[in-house]
């Protein structure tokens, strides 16, 4: 199969995209009904205010289907996946504030919602499934790293060095990295991963994306986030 979202050859293909909603997953959205793509799009809530932005998309009245999914459902998102050659799984949690369990919260969700996306991408024969993670899970003090010399797939961050400083997000990213890594070498799924950093642009969603929200609060004078 070619490179998901590469050229113009998405005609008869249908690929999922998981947390659809969210600033890069709308962009995802809209570059691959451009290219002739289906897509499947999950999200936690169908409504207007969340999902408008998404039926709006030139083709998407018909080459988008949205479905009501929950990471941590996993027959919710296996059938969302049924029927697709391709995954894109972007969705992640992200609570806000201080966390009072960051392992139910945050780090257990995080594995658990990426592993239900692999084990229904397997299920349905998927072809080759894309997991974006984070620039949080390479560069934060990564163990013995020689000073200067660029970062591959065999640097990561220090999951117990995060884990002291309470960065739970990083630890969560670090965790499930590792976990689609390792479940594509044990079953054979084709898994890519990325590692974004922050990313900044216009806004298809109607809400600020985390990355944004960083900009205005250095625009705003704030050392840290307000209430954190």
């Amino acid at each position: 199969m070619p490179t998901l979202a590469e050229g113009n050859g998405g005609s008869g293909k249908t690929v999922c995209v998981t947390g659809a909603g969210g600033y890069i997953a709308s962009w995802l959205v809209k570059l691959l009904l451009s290219r002739g793509y289906a897509v499947h799009g999950t999200v936690r809530h169908l409504g207007e205010e969340k999902t408008g932005h998404l039926r709006r998309l030139e083709n998407a009245s018909e080459n988008l289907r949205l479905f009501k999914a929950d990471l941590l459902d996993y027959d919710a998102m296996a059938a969302a996946i049924v029927g697709c050659q391709g995954v894109f799984h972007v969705a992640t949690p992200v609570p806000s504030g201080i966390l009072a369990d960051p392992e139910l919260q945050m780090l257990g969700p995080a594995v658990t919602g990426t592993t239900n996306v692999l084990t229904a991408a397997s299920a349905a024969s998927v072809e080759r499934v894309v997991v974006v993670s984070s620039m949080v899970a390479v560069e934060i003090n990564p163990k013995d790293w020689p000073q200067g010399k660029i970062r591959d797939e065999s640097c990561w961050s220090d999951k117990e060095f995060c884990r002291s400083n309470e960065s739970w997000y990083p630890v969560a990213k670090i965790a499930a990295e590792a976990a689609a890594l390792e479940y594509g070498r044990e079953t054979g799924l084709r898994v890519v991963t990325l590692n974004p950093a922050l990313v900044f642009g216009p806004l298809l969603q109607p809400t600020i994306n985390t990355s944004s929200q960083f900009l205005i609060y250095f625009l705003k004078g704030f050392s840290r986030q307000p209430n954190s």
